[in-house]
């Protein structure tokens, strides 16, 4: 057990050499001390070995400050902030160790670190908190909640795949044996290697499309037994594409399984390169066929849109890991408001641009107004500028000189625009979508009039500042230990928020700006619609492409390239519901604050920006200093579900 060292300045200070003077310490004030640390060897105490000989007070000076010092250690309980950092290490150290993705073990473990977490959380004085532990103790609580939801989720879904998975425990077997530095015999391992390849082969000769509804399907118990172990694996759209994924980790476990023999045992390769190779090829075939030919995924433009819709009650889980006290069906009803509001609005601007009532009409005039090649970082560029001295003459927000320097514009290319047709934040860039020279003339217009100057105007604050990048300056420098809490209800809601202010204050220039930010105003509102109405099982992809383009006025390849980003599995279910939702959150806590006196508006913002990435109502408890009970649960409702 080590000690930590006293500080106690120079050796010449303590003036001990020899002895230590009677000002110092003396021998009979140590009389009766017990060390936590009993009897270290002298060489682990923190201060040169021979000194300590000659010096006995400072040897039992020593062993009194580490004692002290272990003492403390052992008693000072952890803030929930330090438990929430040691969570994230532990469980990242797991992840790292353990690292099969679909393993039993590797979820066992951190299933684990969970329970053990919830349990220390448990155990805390809540009762002694202030405001700011109260809500860091109901984040990490959220957090594991939604955690144990999810892994039920990714359960469910492995064990209804495991007819197309029975290989994979054997593959996890080769690679856990490794790292117990079990010697598996080369001859061995060729057999379990070679029955693996007859596995994946099986099932590659097995997986098929599901087969039109029949009135009666034959029981596999009347068909003949050749037939019966022959039968054809259906498998979904959906689930070929999840699949293709576990498989394609399974082969990188191989591989790394592989190489690490191979090139250091020469008997190994002598039995294994043929069978591995076997298998490796097996398995990138299985991908291959569940990827292409059942999901239909080639990666071309025209590839079909791919998803799985969760059901009400995954949706009602992950409203509550928000700390949300809404409904799916009241989220709909809000949206259905603010879509209502901006076709209200669109046909006022539609006067004034000269085309009467026909938003339509008035937005392909908006839509024609685009830079020329060369030019779109440019433009994006200056608005950027512009929205800083803008939001400086108003004095809304502080901006860190730092955060003013460090941004560029990056531009996202044919293929990238695949997923994301107008712009994103990542990595101190903001990411700008725009024509390239390889695209169809069509595939030019549809991205050209998709980011118009005038969309682009709404869409650079959201992304650069006051947005993402000011957001997640803040982010890395206050309340670091909630960094990965992230939710899109504030995350989005931010930049919807601003978005909401800007209208307010006046950023657009005259109808045409007005135009362009009811646009995504709108477009936000459809996301509500359009997203949960596929979860509820309501709407198919092609149905949410067109309320899109007919609804919102999306050009059609940039509303495919949305719906394919919606439905996948890179974004949570609710992602798209928080722009708009957590954007009127904020908004009714800034009218609560700001209105009332409590605080100005820079405050607010400052003040938001430094509680890190929370749900609102959390927020709202640390901004007002009411701290929530310990069995709070989420009552806010802000006034926005309409009557």
């Amino acid at each position: 057990m080590s000690c930590l060292r006293p500080r106690f300045g120079s050796w010449g200070a303590m003036g001990c050499v020899g002895s230590l003077g009677p000002h110092w310490i003396q021998p009979s004030s140590l009389s009766g001390c017990r060390p936590v640390c009993e009897n270290p060897p002298l060489s682990q105490l923190p201060y040169p070995t021979e000194l300590m000989r000659k010096c006995p007070q400072l040897l039992a000076l020593a062993l009194l400050s580490a004692s002290a010092a272990q003492a403390q250690q052992a008693v000072a309980p952890l803030s929930v902030a330090e438990v929430i950092e040691t969570y994230w290490i532990d469980s990242d150290a797991l992840k790292s160790f353990y690292s099969l993705p679909g393993s039993e073990l590797r979820r066992e473990r951190l299933a684990r670190l969970d329970e053990q977490t919830l349990e220390r959380l448990e155990k805390m004085d809540f009762e002694a908190f202030g405001v700011a532990e109260a809500v860091d103790w109901h984040l990490l609580g959220l957090h594991l909640a939604h955690a144990r939801a999810l892994r039920a989720r990714k359960a469910s879904q492995r064990g209804q795949a495991a007819r197309l998975l029975g290989f994979q425990p054997a593959i996890d077997s080769l690679e856990r044996e490794r790292w117990s530095l079990t010697a598996t015999p080369p001859r061995a391992a060729a057999r379990r290697v070679a029955e693996i390849a007859a596995a994946v082969e099986d099932i590659l000769e097995r997986v098929a499309k599901p087969a039109p509804l029949s009135p009666e399907p034959a029981a596999a118990d009347e068909l003949p037994e050749a037939e019966a172990e022959a039968e054809a694996l259906e498998v979904s759209a959906p689930e070929a594409l999840r699949v293709a994924g576990w498989i394609d980790s399974s082969r990188k476990t191989l591989t790394t399984w592989y190489d690490h023999h191979a090139d250091f045992d020469p008997e190994f390769r002598w039995w294994l390169e043929k069978p591995y190779k076997r298998t490796k090829l097996a398995l990138e075939e299985l991908a291959l066929k569940l990827r292409k030919d059942l999901a239909g995924q080639a990666g071309e433009d025209d590839d079909p849109l791919v998803g799985q819709p969760i059901g009400r009650a995954a949706l009602c889980e992950d409203l509550a890991s928000q700390f949300l006290s809404f409904t799916p069906e009241e989220l709909l009803a809000i949206g259905t408001a603010e879509y209502a509001w901006c076709d209200e609005q669109l046909a006022l601007c539609a006067a004034e641009l000269g085309h009467g009532s026909d938003w339509r009409a008035a937005l392909e005039e908006v839509k024609e107004a685009f830079s020329p090649p060369g030019e779109q970082d440019r433009l994006v560029a200056h608005q950027a500028r512009e929205m800083i001295l803008w939001l400086d003459e108003r004095d809304l927000v502080t901006i860190p000189d730092l955060a003013r320097e460090t941004w560029r514009v990056a531009m996202i290319g044919k293929q990238g625009q695949r997923h994301l047709p107008f712009a994103a934040y990542g990595g101190q860039k903001m990411l700008v979508a725009y024509a390239t020279a390889d695209m169809t003339h069509d595939e030019k217009l549809s991205s050209l009039r998709g980011n118009n100057e005038h969309f682009t105007r709404c869409v650079t604050p959201h992304e650069l500042i006051p947005g993402h990048h000011l957001q997640g300056f803040m982010a890395s420098r206050h309340a670091r230990h909630r960094r990965r809490f992230s939710t899109p209800f504030l995350v989005e809601g931010w930049a919807l928020y601003w978005e909401m202010l800007e209208w307010d204050l006046g950023w657009a220039r005259g109808p045409a700006d007005r135009l362009g930010m009811l646009f995504w105003r709108k477009h936000r509102a459809a996301r509500i619609g359009v997203s949960l109405g596929f979860h509820l099982g309501q709407m198919t992809p092609e149905e949410m492409i067109e309320l899109l383009v007919e609804g919102v006025g999306h050009e059609r390849q940039n509303a495919v390239a949305e719906v394919r980003r919606y439905i996948g599995e890179g974004y949570s279910p609710l992602y798209q519901c928080g722009y708009m939702i957590g954007g009127l959150q904020l908004r009714a806590l800034a009218q609560e604050l700001i209105q009332s006196g409590q605080m100005s508006p820079r405050e607010f913002h400052d003040a938001v920006l430094r509680q890190n990435s929370i749900p609102i109502e959390l927020l709202r408890a640390a901004l007002t200093g009411r701290k929530p009970a310990r069995d709070a649960q989420p009552r806010w409702r802000a006034d926005l579900v309409p009557d």
